[in-house]
């Protein structure tokens, strides 16, 4: 027993605030600067605009779909095991994103995984998570930094992800966010 509260002794509200908090900024980031991806990824595969659409427009339905199946698995599993599947889900879908060749490569990765992806790692789960682990002095504070980290996260990958293109290339920028991504599974620990 005492080993327990010595480990648990660390995650204090604030650690708890500030790991969700990136959590939300690194999983919504990417998402939003993929329309910097339209043009490169377009003429690399000489498709029209309609391809990319229509796979960000599956992402985007996904992702709604995904949402409340997500924090029932949260309730009932916990929000660290839904938040590291949303994130090596949506880190493949980045990863096969970079590659992808054909019309149902990009809806597979930018569409279906992105989509479930980000249904299990956005800020939604963190949120729950929130209400659950930090005091009730804490929560309307924790929720409104949690929100606000995933707007930050928007804010800044934009510019991140046009100097990464202008400095290596898109492929490298896609790979990079799906490295990225992946540094949401030592932070959801902190939300068990």
């Amino acid at each position: 027993a005492g080993n327990s509260v010595a480990i648990g002794a660390w995650r204090t509200p604030l650690v708890v605030v500030v790991c969700g908090c990136l959590i939300a900024a690194i999983s919504f980031g990417p998402r939003s600067a993929l329309g910097f991806f339209l043009t490169p990824l377009s003429q690399e595969n000489h498709w029209g605009r309609d391809v990319f659409a229509f796979a960000l427009a599956i992402q985007n339905l996904l992702w709604g779909i995904g949402q409340p199946f997500a924090g029932a698995v949260a309730d009932r599993f916990g929000a660290p095991k839904v938040l590291a599947a949303g994130a090596a889900c949506y880190a493949l879908g980045l990863l096969m994103m970079a590659h992808a060749t054909t019309a149902s490569a990009l809806t597979l990765s930018a569409g279906v995984l992105i989509g479930f992806g980000l249904s299990g790692c956005a800020f939604t789960i963190v949120v729950g998570a929130f209400g659950k682990l930090v005091p009730k002095s804490w929560q309307s504070t924790a929720f409104g930094f949690g929100t606000a980290a995933g707007s930050f996260g928007q804010f800044l990958f934009s510019p991140l992800a046009v100097a990464l293109m202008d400095a290596f290339s898109w492929q490298t920028a896609l790979t990079l966010f799906a490295a990225l991504m992946m540094l949401v599974l030592p932070q959801s620990v902190v939300l068990a």
